[in-house]
């Protein structure tokens, strides 16, 4: 009996090991992306979680919370209120966009400790938000540790559009860069067909390029993942690698 059981556990384990993981997002999600004189006044929510199964985890307050325009940046870090996001700690607030201008909202999160993982996880996360009119500065880096830069204008999309951008660490392109990409259904519930579906993956050329098509309308995350060149003591004071994340969310309109 304690054979069979011992054998159990091992092709269970065996099992959890070749079972694609689900991957970790960091999220900033804009009530819209595009802002005009009826809706300036833009809601941001923040949050980490798997985003197509729509299972939330805690979001300890994020180290810095900016926007960024023109080269130029602001925190937004003390305007954030704690809120429930998929029934775990998330934050939000309402910014007024005053002028014409691309905006990104940044989040750098606080360093979050994965257990299962043994490492801790930074997701450096943006968004774009496009103001009257203006169209310049969509395709600027913001200058973070690790960033996607889109190659495609990351607002006014339809469904079905194909979405390119270049994955940077440090200011380089990160050539060869695994970029996983999941949709946020936003409360709608969607069922995938195996594991596999639910995190899609690219893979960036040589010069940090990737392009993925976008079936559905709503909003879509990519992550492109490294390992920092730095560790952070564990709490068993033991030093763990950091797992650094490079995530940009846009969102793609239904056809008319």
């Amino acid at each position: 009996m304690k054979c069979i059981f011992q054998q159990t556990l091992a092709a269970a384990a065996l099992l959890l090991l070749s079972a694609p993981a689900s991957a970790h997002f960091g999220m900033v999600i804009p009530s819209t992306n595009i802002a005009t004189q009826e809706t300036r006044e833009i809601g941001l929510t923040l949050s980490f979680s798997h985003p197509f199964e729509g299972i939330g985890m805690d979001l300890i307050k994020p180290k810095e919370f900016f926007v960024a325009k023109d080269n130029q940046s602001v925190s937004l870090i003390d305007q954030l209120t704690q809120t429930q996001v998929m029934d775990h700690t998330g934050w939000t607030m309402s910014h007024r966009i005053q002028r014409p201008g691309v905006y990104h909202y940044v989040m750098e999160p606080t360093p979050y400790w994965e257990p299962a993982e043994d490492l801790f996880i930074i997701h450096y996360t943006k968004t774009t938000v496009a103001a009257f009119g203006a169209d310049e500065g969509w395709d600027a880096p913001v200058g973070l540790p690790t960033e996607i830069v889109p190659l495609v204008r990351p607002y006014g999309n339809y469904q079905g559009n194909t979405f390119s951008g270049r994955v940077l660490i440090d200011g380089t392109p990160a050539a060869g860069a695994e970029v996983e990409v999941e949709y946020y259904s936003d409360g709608a519930t969607l069922q995938s067909p195996t594991d596999y579906h639910i995190t899609q993956l690219v893979k960036a050329d040589d010069n940090g390029i990737f392009s993925f098509a976008c079936p559905l309308s709503g909003w879509w995350g990519f992550s492109a993942l490294s390992e920092a060149d730095y560790t952070i003591t564990g709490p068993d004071k033991v030093e763990k690698a950091v797992e650094l994340g490079a995530v940009l969310w846009i969102y793609l309109d239904p056809l008319p």
